[in-house]
């Protein structure tokens, strides 16, 4: 069995649509529709002790947007997870504003899913 990743995006087609790819190939996913529920569930999976072998986070949520929650996983156990920001966000500002609060990569949406899967089989330890 592959490594567990958690997908955080506000939009439940596209976190089913990761699920899909990345369940296909093995992997167990984990989703959160925003920043806050995701630091909650890993809170919770670090009380059972499950390893998370990688994030996938978007940009523009509500209650909390993925690089405030990028800077809050890294101040967590959880804080050597690579972490993918997948987004419709291009501009170099906002990739440096990504890279500076410690994502390890960037996915501009939309994707190819055999995109996603290469990207996750390098990132996800």
């Amino acid at each position: 069995m592959k490594k567990s990743v958690l997908i955080v995006d506000d939009s439940a087609t596209l976190r089913a649509s990761v699920d899909f790819t990345l369940g296909e190939e093995g992997y167990r996913v984990h989703q959160a529709r925003d920043g806050r529920e995701a630091l909650d569930l890993l809170a919770e999976l670090g009380g059972k002790n499950e390893q998370i072998g990688m994030i996938i986070t978007d940009v523009n949520m509500p209650g909390m947007d993925g690089i405030s929650f990028v800077r809050e996983v890294k101040r967590t156990p959880f804080k050597f997870v690579p972490i993918l920001v997948m987004t419709t966000e291009a501009q170099d500002a906002k990739k440096n504003e990504g890279r500076e609060a410690g994502a390890s990569g960037w996915l501009v949406k939309p994707f190819k899913p055999q995109q996603l899967l290469e990207v996750v089989a390098k990132l996800a330890s």
